[in-house]
């Protein structure tokens, strides 16, 4: 049975909610005159960082759509690419806006909230979060609907089968413009975010010992304008291109399965139950006014797991529904993504929240100095990758065999990452709450207001970094099956080019073993590359911060008036220039090791590349979450307190570990599946070209 109609009732359904949400959060106050100043301050720096990021990124995009129209009037790609190239790439900056726009807008507007009570910041914060989560969801599958009704018209004259082949043969490779627009947003975003923060700790609370996010830094509007432009433009251009690629790629294999028609539609059917279900969700998640931290966590974990019990229920009958009675083993692979999406957001909570003894332990190390905390967050992290690759282990195999292995298993597999990502309404509304908390504590601190609502704030803030971090775990094992159900399309759309094609993924087939060390290296280049350009665009702020305090007479006693401006131009020049050279290496790189090895060693490369990003995203960002939460912990009272040695150490970890969770991490995850998508969209060119 063909549910397609699901498709554009989830779309509108999020789209609705989300402007309810944002008309809501609209309507409280901004609070003071200083507290309305702060957030203009901040709404101006991330709408100019925007601008000149899309601007650039543009010009990026129309070099590629010109290479693409070439190959398409050469025949070696789907006419409709260039143009799905470009509305991917629209659709993914569009959430990216939307969701900056409403961060922005209620950064304030939860400082003024939490005047009032602890409950009443974290509803006006979380429906913040909710506006982004509903927004990348509600387009996502508005632009899936719009080519998938187009395309249904275009082949409108083929049979059933055949129709439903031709739809799901160009759609999976659509995925490559939202991919590239979530490169780009993600490090971009990533390294304007993390050099002011990096710049702003280094000289504010370090050297001149003054408390963050106090007025007097010129760095902190930056800071907090990376909050924004990062954790929340970054952040919803990245899941939205993974939520399209995951739904996409399951429905060319449920095509490919031979399933027609229903196994297109299932994934659409099963996201948009998905976005009913986590509105039900949201509707429960309050608090009362003296929780601690780990009443918090259970009060968004409660909308989350209610969300994700009604699709667990509803999936059942919609496997039925599409595929006929008798495939309970694609009912399984569903609950098996499901359920190992939720393990491992424990699994991050566990590993990043200083409620817990890992985080704990780590803000004691902080007692022999900063060596010995910044030794325990690299362990940490590097522990923490067991748990969540056994869990994602284990929902492969069950994805794979219960179905009954083969094409079936394959599909199997796409389905289970669609499984994880069905509620990623409310799980990104979550995550999205962070950085809205994190700058309304930053306006908090700067407008002077009362010292219980820096308390409210500071629970707010300690709260999205643990929610952050398991928004990112969440993120990287989506990324994870995504990528393994890419995979299988790129050996899809070879065997669809040539079905007389012979694969030979051997481990002893040089162009395969060649492919898998490359793959495995190029995480790590990546992440080197990303928190150098860190680095590189940190240096510029430290020293701007420097001169400031030096120059400007009066920062330190405010009588002087820090110079903002400034250091948020640094920050998105840095971050403009520092994005290329990563981004340009992930298009190129499967292009050259198609041109030389073929498709042998482009399924080596991908196979490396997404088990060796997978294991290094987790480590890096729950290294970096745990030390930043390490740093909470003590400011909360523990082993000295505040402006204590430990915390001075604390915040050296939490330095390092910025661009360990909030950069080289999360972008990672972007890496590993548009290798696959260029892959899939070169794979003609491939196989006429290469050399081996």
């Amino acid at each position: 049975m063909d549910l397609m109609f699901l498709a554009p009732v989830g779309a509108i359904a999020a789209i609705v909610f989300a402007l309810i949400l944002a008309k809501r959060v609209m309507k409280e106050s901004e609070g003071t005159d200083r507290m309305k100043e702060l957030a203009g301050f901040i709404r101006t720096g991330a709408n100019a960082f925007l601008a000149r990021q899309y601007k650039g990124v543009a010009l990026v995009f129309a070099i590629v759509v010109v290479v693409l129209v070439v190959l398409a009037f050469l025949g070696y790609v789907n006419v409709f690419i260039p143009v799905a190239f470009v509305t991917g790439g629209f659709f993914s900056a569009l959430s990216g806006f939307f969701g900056m726009k409403i961060a922005t807008n209620a950064n304030a507007r939860t400082a003024s909230a939490a005047r009032h009570s602890l409950n009443k910041g974290l509803n006006v914060a979380f429906s913040a979060g909710a506006v982004m989560g509903f927004v990348v969801v509600g387009l996502g599958m508005l632009d899936t609907t719009l080519w998938y009704y187009f395309l249904n018209w275009w082949f409108r004259d083929l049979d059933p089968a055949t129709r439903a082949q031709a739809i799901a043969t160009p759609m999976v490779t659509f995925g490559m413009g939202a991919s590239f627009m979530a490169l780009f947003a993600r490090v971009g975003g990533g390294i304007f975010t993390k050099a002011a923060d990096v710049g702003a700790d280094l000289v504010g609370k370090v050297e001149a010992g003054i408390p963050e996010d106090d007025p007097r830094n010129p760095a902190v509007i930056a800071d907090n304008v990376g909050d924004n432009v990062g954790d929340v433009a970054g952040m919803g251009s990245d899941l939205y291109e993974s939520y399209a690629g995951a739904r996409i790629s399951a429905a060319a294999l449920g095509v490919a399965a031979g399933y027609g028609m229903g196994g297109f539609s299932l994934p659409m059917a099963l996201a948009a139950v998905g976005i009913l279900a986590s509105i039900l969700g949201t509707f429960f998640v309050k608090t009362g006014e003296d929780a601690s931290q780990k009443n918090l966590l259970k009060v968004l974990s409660r909308g989350t797991n209610i969300s994700s019990v009604i699709v667990a229920v509803a999936a059942y009958f919609l496997v039925n529904l599409c595929l006929g009675e008798g495939h309970v083993g694609i009912y399984i692979a569903i609950l098996a993504g499901l359920i190992a999406g939720v393990l491992i957001g424990k699994v991050t909570e566990y590993y990043t929240s200083d409620t817990y003894k890992p985080t704990q332990e780590l803000s004691a190390e902080s007692e022999t100095g900063s060596a010995t905390i910044i030794i325990g967050g690299l362990s940490l992290g590097m522990m923490s990758t067991a748990i969540p690759v056994i869990i994602v282990g284990i929902a492969v195999l069950i994805a794979y065999y219960v179905p009954g292995g083969g094409a079936d298993g394959m599909y199997g597999i796409g389905m289970s990452a669609v499984g994880m990502l069905s509620t990623l309404g409310i799980t990104l509304a979550t995550d999205a709450y962070g950085p809205v908390a994190d700058n309304a504590g930053g306006i908090a601190e700067m407008a002077g207001l009362e010292p219980q609502v820096r308390e409210r704030t500071d629970a707010l803030d300690a709260l999205g970094n643990t929610t952050a971090a398991t928004g990112k775990g969440f993120a990287i094992g989506s990324a994870a099956l995504t990528a393994l159900a890419l995979i299988a399309s790129f050996i899809d759309q070879v065997k669809i080019i040539d079905p007389n094609f012979a694969f030979d993924l051997s481990i002893i087939n040089p162009s395969v073993l060649i492919g898998l060390f490359v793959g495995a290296m190029l995480p790590f280049v990546f992440g080197a590359m990303t928190m150098k350009s860190v680095g590189r665009a940190a240096q510029s702020i430290v020293i701007e911060v420097r001169r400031q305090f030096r120059e400007i007479t009066g920062i330190m006693t405010g009588e002087g008036k820090p110079d903002y401006t400034t250091c948020v131009d640094l920050c998105t020049k840095a971050s403009q220039k520092e994005m290329l050279a990563p981004a340009i290496m992930t298009l190129v790189c499967p292009i050259i090791v198609g041109l030389i090895l073929g498709v042998n060693g482009v399924a080596g490369m991908l196979a490396g590349a997404t088990i060796s990003g997978f294991a290094l995203a987790i480590m890096m960002s729950n290294s970096g979450g745990a030390w930043d939460n390490a740093k909470k912990h003590i400011e909360g009272g523990a082993h000295g307190g505040k402006g204590s040695d430990c915390h001075k150490a604390a915040v050296v970890g939490d330095t390092v570990g910025d661009p360990f969770k909030d950069t080289s991490g999360p972008s990672i995850n972007i890496l590993i599946k548009l290798l696959s998508i260029v892959a899939i969209v070169f794979a003609a060119v491939f196989m006429n070209f290469s050399i081996f």
